[in-house]
C-alpha cells in the first residue's frame, strides 16, 4: 500500500478521534467511534489515522540539538538556542511535545482496539483484522517506549517513575498519577507480545509487519537492560536484513532503496508532514526530517540555522559512503579550522542526510529500524553480557567493511568502556540525525565515560554550553507544565533536578 492511501480518511478520523477521547460518552448527533468503526474496512482506515500521529521528527530535533551532533549555523536566526545551551525545564517545548504527542498516540490507538470489540469480521477478513490490531498495539507500544525512556529517570531499574499507563479511554477529566517503570514495562510488553501473536505479515518497509514487531522488541530490551533478548532478536533480523552495499546505502536516503530497512515512516508530498517544522520551538518537530537543519535546501545556498559538529565530521573518512551521505558537497571545509579566528563563516559543514525526495527538498522517509542499528546493539550486547570484546570488535569491523565498501582493520579494545566509548563512536556516525544520541548518551554515556562532548570551535551561543555528563539529570525530561497546571497531583512527582 503506497503513501497516498494513508492520506485517506485521515481528516474524519481526526475529528472522530480527537474531539472527545472517551468512547462510551454518547452526544446526540455526534459520530463517535463506535459509529465511526463499523466494518473491518472502517478499522484499516483508522488504522492510516493512528499511523498519521507517528512522528520522529521531535526524536531528530531533540537528539541533534541537545547533543553534540549539531553547531549554531551561519544563517541562524536562534532556533533552538536554549536547548543548545542545555535549558531543559517544564516550561520546555521538548517536554510538552514528548508527553502530549505520545498520549495522543496511545489514546487514538486504544479507540481503535477498543472499537473492534465491538466488529466481528466476516469471513476472509480474519486476517486483515488481526493484522490491524497487530500494528495498533505496535505503535502503542512504540509511543510508550519512548514515553518511558524520555521520562523514567532510569529505564532499567523497575522501581523509578515512569509515566502513567493508561490502557482504556480515558474520561476528559481523568488525572492519572505515574506509575512505575516496571509496570509501565509490562504495558509496553503486553502490547508488543499481542502484537506479534495478531501480525500475519513477516516484512514490509512502510507499514508494521513482524520483523518490525521484533525490532522494537530488540530495541526495548536494550533500554530495559535485557542483553540476552537483543542478542536472540538482533541476530534473527541481521540474518533477514544484510547490510546495505554502498550503492544501496546511499539510494537508501534517497528513499529509492529499502534494503537494510526493517521499517520506516513515509513520507510524501501533500501528507500531514509536507512542511517545514516548527523552526521557533525547533523540538517540537512536526514537517521535513530536513528542515530540522535548514530552511531551504542541504546545500550551503540552502540556509542552514543548524550544521554539523565538527567532532561527528572528524569522526568521518572520506572514503567511508556516511561521509558522501551526510555531508553536503557544497560544504565549505577548512583544515585550519581550529586555529582559524572566524571559523563560523569558514568552516561551514552542511548536513545533508535528508537532501528530499519526489521533488520535495528537505522530504525524506524517517528510517525507524535499519539492520545497522540491529548490529550495533548486538556488539553492544557482547560486551554486556560476556564482556566478549572481541565480538564486538568484529561487528564494528562488519559494519565498517559495508559502509566503506573493502575490508578495514579489526579494532581491538582494552576493556569494557572501551568498546562501549567505541560503540558510542559508532553510533554517532552511523546513527547521525535520526534520533538516537540523546538517548545513546543516557542509556550507555556514563558506561563508556561519554557524555556531550561539542568541538570547541562549536560553542558559540551566548552560554558557551560545550560538554555536559550522561549523568546529568537533563538527559531525562521533566513533567511539563501544562500537564502540573491541570492535573496537580502529578506535579508532586516531578522528576529530579526539576
Amino acid at each position: 500500500m503506497k503513501k497516498f492511501s494513508k492520506i485517506l480518511f485521515v481528516g474524519l478520523l481526526t475529528v472522530v478521534m480527537g474531539c472527545n477521547d472517551a468512547i462510551d460518552i454518547r452526544q446526540p448527533g455526534r459520530l463517535d467511534a463506535q459509529n465511526a468503526f463499523r466494518s473491518v474496512e472502517d478499522l484499516r482506515l483508522g488504522l492510516l489515522a493512528v499511523y498519521n500521529q507517528w512522528d520522529l521528527t521531535p526524536e531528530i530535533s531533540l537528539s541533534a540539538n541537545f547533543t553534540d551532533e549539531v553547531s549554531v549555523g551561519f544563517d541562524s536566526g536562534g532556533q533552538g538556542f536554549a536547548l543548545y545551551d542545555f535549558v531543559l525545564n517544564a516550561g520546555s517545548a521538548a517536554a510538552q511535545d514528548f508527553w502530549v504527542r505520545n498520549f495522543r498516540v496511545n489514546n487514538r490507538a486504544t479507540i481503535l482496539i477498543e472499537a473492534a470489540t465491538l466488529i466481528t469480521p466476516e469471513a476472509g477478513e480474519e486476517d486483515l483484522y488481526n493484522n490491524v490490531l497487530a500494528q495498533t498495539y505496535a505503535i502503542r507500544a512504540y509511543a510508550n517506549l519512548e514515553l518511558l525512556t524520555y521520562f523514567s529517570p532510569d529505564p532499567s531499574d523497575d522501581t523509578t517513575l515512569a509515566a502513567p499507563v493508561v490502557d482504556f479511554v480515558a474520561p476528559l477529566d481523568y488525572q492519572p498519577l505515574r506509575n512505575t517503570t516496571g509496570e509501565m514495562w509490562t504495558y509496553i510488553n503486553d502490547d508488543l507480545a499481542t502484537a506479534l501473536s495478531l501480525s500475519n505479515e513477516q516484512s514490509n518497509a512502510t507499514f508494521i509487519s513482524t520483523d518490525a514487531i521484533n525490532a522494537m522488541r530488540a530495541r526495548a530490551a536494550l533500554t530495559r537492560g535485557d542483553y540476552g533478548t537483543v542478542q536472540t532478536l538482533a541476530s534473527q533480523l541481521l540474518s533477514s536484513y544484510p547490510l546495505a552495499n554502498t550503492a544501496q546505502y546511499q539510494a537508501m536516503w534517497l528513499d529509492n532503496d529499502n534494503s537494510e530497512v526493517i521499517f520506516k515512516l513515509e513520507r510524501a508530498v501533500n501528507d500531514g508532514y509536507d512542511g517545514q517544522v516548527n523552526t521557533g520551538s525547533v523540538a517540537t518537530g512536526g514537517g521535513w526530517a530536513g528542515s530540522v537543519f535548514a530552511f531551504v535546501d542541504a546545500t550551503l545556498s540552502g540556509s542552514p540555522y543548524f550544521e554539523m559538529d565538527r567532532g561527528v565530521f572528524n569522526l568521518l573518512d572520506t572514503d567511508d559512503v556516511r561521509f558522501d551521505v551526510i555531508v553536503a558537497p557544497t560544504s565549505v571545509i577548512n583544515p585550519n579550522y581550529a586555529t582559524d579566528p572566524d571559523p563560523v563563516n569558514t568552516d561551514i559543514l552542511v548536513i545533508q542526510k535528508y537532501p528530499g525526495s519526489e521533488g520535495r527538498p528537505l522530504m525524506n522517509d524517517l528510517k525507524v529500524f535499519r539492520s545497522s542499528e540491529m548490529l550495533l546493539m548486538l556488539a553492544e550486547a557482547r560486551v554486556a553480557t560476556n564482556n566478549d570484546l572481541s565480538g564486538a570488535a568484529n561487528l564494528i569491523k562488519q559494519l565498517r567493511d559495508a559502509r566503506f565498501g573493502s575490508a578495514q582493520a579489526t579494532p581491538s579494545y582494552g576493556s569494557a568502556q572501551e568498546a562501549y566509548a567505541a560503540i558510542l563512536d559508532e553510533r554517532r556516525i552511523e546513527l547521525a540525525y535520526e534520533g538516537h544520541r540523546y538517548k545513546d548518551l543516557k542509556r550507555l554515556g556514563v558506561a563508556a565515560n561519554r557524555g556531550v562532548n561539542r568541538d570547541q570551535t562549536d560553542c558559540t551561543t551566548q552560554s558557551g554550553a560545550c560538554t555536559l555528563a550522561a549523568s546529568d539529570f537533563r538527559f531525562t525530561l521533566p513533567i511539563p507544565i501544562i500537564e502540573i497546571n491541570a492535573n496537580a497531583g502529578i506535579g508532586t512527582q516531578q522528576n529530579p533536578g526539576y
